[in-house]
């Protein structure tokens, strides 16, 4: 089929098996800045593998388990309110961020995303307070996911919420990570939920809601703005150019993406040219959703090839990943996806039961 003869619902299928490839793909190197050990422990990564206990470049030991940020580990938010049972990890030198986890599992931002998926499905509308009611029990209760890692607005939530604050307003003040890539993770589901309207101001009002209920940036507003207009566009118009509408995004946050890519093309760069070289790989977003566009961009009609390279030049991969999986998985269709990614995730069989019922209530 070719993409411009998507349907709705083809173009949803792609986009949300998209998110979970794109994430389970780099899980096992999620994090890694130094390439060589990638290439030592792993190769190029072209399929779901496991993690290594060691992880050369983990700063788990240095992040805090009481609130946000980097710190003491004398909090307990870790290890009590949530991750239970996983504390022990943090402390421990070079610890991979996603010990015991196997091939084909999704990391903690994706499995929240989940919750997001079945709540819209079960409502039939998107409702922010059940989410988040949801959400608190799904992080909170004992033994409902096997990842070891939370990201600081995950930490700062539940640090809030155990002092009492009304689950509407534990999203913690701006950090400086609070603008990172994993605040976007979510939002192509809330995004999808509200196609059906056709009005882009609603679409961009239901992406802030939801990003609002954890993270309060207005950098990461701004990109989360771009997000849902690029989607918008895939979505809506009638034969989408997505390496045209990438370059546009990149470009207003500040990016030459389509004069990159030109470079990139005559001189038969390398991707880690571009993120580690031109670009950051880590989690911050003025840095990681210009790769993400990037890798869009440059390779608009292959999607195998950009979920690998996004993978293999380390950094923020996973997060990275989800979000480039979405949007070319809602450019190209669920044909694009090698069938091998999409059956070898632990959790194919619900993760397709919810998809289908998502589709059915919002396609």
């Amino acid at each position: 089929m070719s993409t411009n003869q998507l349907n709705k619902a083809d173009r949803m299928r792609g986009a949300l098996w998209g998110m979970f490839v794109g994430d389970a793909l780099a899980m096992p190197v999620h994090w890694y800045y130094n390439i060589a050990a990638l290439w030592q422990d792993f190769g190029q990564i072209r399929d779901y593998q496991a993690p290594k206990a060691h992880h050369p470049n983990s700063i788990m030991a240095l992040a805090n388990t009481g609130k946000a940020g980097r710190g003491s580990q004398d909090g307990d938010i870790v290890g009590e309110v949530i991750l239970k049972g996983k504390k022990h990890h943090w402390g421990q030198p070079n610890r991979h961020y996603h010990q015991g986890m196997q091939a084909g599992n999704n990391t903690l931002n994706l499995l929240c995303s989940r919750v997001l998926l079945r709540s819209l499905t079960t409502n039939g509308h998107y409702d922010p307070t059940d989410f988040l009611h949801e959400y608190i029990r799904f992080m909170t209760e004992p033994d409902r996911h096997n990842d070891t890692y939370a990201e600081s607005y995950h930490r700062d939530f539940f640090a809030n919420y155990a002092k009492g604050i009304a689950p509407e307003n534990c999203a913690g003040a701006e950090g400086h990570d609070t603008a990172s890539m994993g605040g976007l993770v979510s939002l192509p589901i809330v995004i999808m939920s509200t196609l059906r309207d056709g009005d882009l101001a609603t679409t961009n009002a239901a992406a802030l809601t939801q990003q609002r209920l954890t993270h309060r940036s207005s950098l990461l507003e701004r990109h989360a703005l771009e997000l849902s207009e690029l989607l918008f566009h895939i979505f809506n118009d009638v034969n989408p150019d997505t390496e045209q509408l990438a370059c546009a995004a990149a470009s207003k946050l500040g990016f030459p993406a389509a004069q990159v890519i030109q470079n990139v093309r005559r001189n038969k760069s390398s991707d880690i040219d571009v993120i580690g070289g031109l670009l950051s790989p880590a989690c911050y977003i003025d840095q990681s959703f210009p790769s993400v566009l990037y890798l869009a961009a440059r390779y608009h009609d292959n999607f195998e090839g950009a979920l690998i390279a996004n993978t293999n030049v380390g950094g923020d991969n996973c997060h990275r990943g989800a979000v480039l999986g979405a949007i070319l998985g809602a450019a190209l269709g669920v044909s694009s996806i090698p069938k091998r990614w999409v059956n070898g995730l632990t959790a194919h069989v619900e993760l397709n039961d919810e998809i289908e019922q998502f589709i059915a209530n919002y396609a």
